[in-house]
């Protein structure tokens, strides 16, 4: 009761000043929605370049093994051999 009394006299929330800056026009324009978070698409927009960019490195410099050069029945019995030092070392466990 006394709290809803303080917020209904309170002369900053029946100030124009107040009700022109949520005015219903300016929340919906897409001008409007970009000045407001201009820096978090700009973040937005960085952190996908970076991750782009992460993601294309670690796909080709990820996949160049000791296995890279060989075609064929040579790179199928490579990965194989591969596996087998995996699972003897324990790095990889077969359910």
């Amino acid at each position: 009761m006394v709290l809803d009394t303080i917020l209904s006299s309170s002369p900053r929330l029946k100030s124009p000043s107040f009700r022109r800056q949520f005015a219903k026009d300016g929340l919906g324009s897409w001008s409007t929605l970009f000045q407001r978070h201009r820096f978090l698409l700009f973040a937005l927009v960085l952190l996908t370049i970076l991750c782009t960019v992460y993601l294309y490195f670690a796909i080709t410099l990820g996949s160049s093994g000791s296995c890279s050069g060989l075609i064929g029945a040579q790179k199928a019995s490579c990965h194989m051999e591969l596996v087998k030092d995996s699972i003897s070392k324990g790095k990889l466990k077969i359910l």
